[in-house]
């Protein structure tokens, strides 16, 4: 009866299944998981030896590089461009200088960052906090490490690891990747940067910003009982050795993010969302070899923001950013998206639907978030309407973005594609009618005299409100209204623009005799000069 050959130090017979390397000297075959070297690295080994001919032939080495380029395939280097994230890259861009972002940060304590503060101002530029104290949020102590990690997420919890040289990801344990941290000989460098714990023990030490709670679209509006479970977007861990990087980027959905420093350092190069960047950033994404293009080259300005332990950062939507480590670092992430920056969130997720972006990092079921908010927004705004008030501005910009989409995702040659995130018991057609009147009706009264003053003057919503809603009566209500307020010119001149804008068919009969009377009076008010 033959004998089964046997191979490698564990003298098992040959395992299809398994990765293997010769030994240039005694030429046995060896099980990569036995020796210590792993399938991705054969290619850079130019001379192996085993363990036991290390003793008589010297160490296994490597083949000589210039530029470590994921690429390369053995021949000459010399005239292969430089990989994003590799030994060279790092050391040019460290040599690099940057423009300060100190030109685009705005600085607040924590206690400063409010709605109220962003509701008036806006969130578009980034905002750095120098101390996390009155911003709501929940932290480890300092002694807090990689190894407390492990025990509170658990050891055998599968992670996503990224080759930072060849920019890479693969599967790990978090207790392999652990172990490689600790490790004094790191032959790689190993980024994790997508270890989402909102479900695991660690949660409960960590709470982010409470001003990104209030904001958060998923936070607030999606439905504890829907059939779809909320996304896991709102707590990252990110575990960072030194030299780290991960190229420029735009969060998926158009995100906002925040990032809070625990241990070490990161180093933020920061792009301006403006049109013409983010058409430049499409145009590098969907090239073949983006990765060997460093694309600040391609932008006028690209900001340096270093994040020291202790401070956090909070990005907004759309900025397209890459980060450097520069040290050792343990940090707290998360993404969130809200109603400040609705049409650069849309924008964003355009884009990152016509380049098919594949991330570490979705934003799943973003659409389905969309439906919640355009549902919240128009429940919002017939309870604003009510009690004779407006929405404010950007609410009424954002859900005309908001309606545009829902027109598109339901038109007939598109709702295959848009099916599936609809929620249950959603009514989509009368949704997109009902949320299309309340706008309509807020911008009516928004445009002509603005925010404050309509929500400080109740009886100009009281009484164009009827106008608005009852165009049945719109003969009767005209006359009522002209009576009312004879004496307020304010309210005169909008009871004209709301005969025009409200009246696209032909009048009734009765309605001119209205509109003659109103004129009258507007000439009667432009001759005694008592126009507004």
């Amino acid at each position: 009866m033959a004998t089964v050959p046997v191979y490698c130090i564990c003298r098992l017979p040959y395992d299809v299944t398994q990765f293997m390397i010769e030994c240039d000297a005694c030429k046995d075959w060896f099980h990569g998981s036995c020796v210590g070297v792993d399938e991705d690295d054969a290619p850079d080994i130019d001379v192996y030896h085993c363990p036991n001919c290390e003793k008589n032939h010297g160490k296994s080495t490597l083949k000589k590089k210039k530029n470590w380029s994921k690429h390369d395939t053995g021949q000459s280097t010399d005239i292969k461009a430089v990989q994003n994230g590799s030994q060279v890259f790092i050391k040019e861009l460290r040599s690099r200088t940057f423009p300060s972002a100190d030109d685009v940060l705005v600085k607040l304590s924590g206690s400063q960052l409010t709605l109220d503060y962003l509701e008036e101002g806006g969130f578009n530029d980034p905002i750095l906090v120098q101390k996390k104290d009155g911003l709501g949020m929940s932290m480890p102590a300092p002694t807090f490490y990689i190894s407390d990690v492990e025990n509170y997420v658990g050891p055998d919890v599968g992670v996503d690891v990224v080759d930072v040289t060849k920019q890479t990801d693969s599967k790990m344990k978090l207790k392999e990747f652990v172990d490689y941290y600790y490790s004094t000989n790191r032959k790689k460098v190993l980024n994790v940067i997508n270890l989402e714990f909102s479900d695991a023990r660690m949660n409960s030490i960590v709470e982010s910003p409470q001003i990104v709670r209030r904001l958060s679209w998923v936070e607030n509006y999606w439905p504890d009982d829907a059939l779809l479970g909320k996304p896991k977007v709102t707590k990252y861990c990110l575990i960072c050795v030194k030299d780290s990087y991960t190229d420029f980027h735009i969060e998926c959905g158009g995100a906002s993010v925040w990032y809070h420093v625990l241990k070490g350092e990161k180093i933020f190069f920061l792009i301006k969302p403006t049109s013409a960047n983010l058409s430049l950033y499409e145009r590098w994404r969907s090239s073949s070899n983006h990765s060997e293009m460093f694309f600040a080259d391609q932008v006028d300005k690209c900001y340096k923001c270093t994040l020291k332990q202790g401070q956090t950062l909070f990005i907004p939507s759309g900025w397209i950013n890459a980060i450097l480590t520069p040290v050792d670092c343990l940090a707290f992430s998360g993404h969130f998206v809200h109603n400040l920056s609705v049409e650069m969130q849309m924008r964003a997720y355009e884009i990152e639907k016509r380049l098919k972006v594949k991330t570490l990092n979705p934003f799943p079921n973003f659409e389905t978030a969309c439906w919640y908010v355009g549902r919240h927004l128009l429940e919002r705004f017939k309870g604003l309407h009510k009690a004779n008030k407006q929405p404010a501005p950007y609410l009424i910009h954002g859900a005309k973005i908001i309606n545009g989409a829902f027109r598109a995702w339901t038109k007939k040659q598109a709702l295959l594609e848009h099916e599936d995130e609809l929620p249950e018991n959603m009514k989509p057609s009368q949704l997109i009618k009902d949320l299309a009147k309340e706008i309509r009706l807020s911008e009516v009264f928004s445009f002509h005299f603005g925010y404050n003053v309509i929500n400080r003057s109740p009886k100009f919503s009281e009484y164009f409100y009827l106008l608005a809603v009852r165009k049945d009566r719109f003969d009767v209500y005209v006359n009522m209204v002209m009576f009312r307020c004879h004496q307020d010119y304010r309210l005169i001149s909008c009871l004209f623009c709301v005969c025009v804008l409200f009246t696209a068919k032909r009048l009734k009969k009765g309605m001119a005799t209205a509109k003659q009377r109103l004129g009258k009076i507007l000439k009667i008010h432009r001759n005694g000069k008592l126009l507004l």
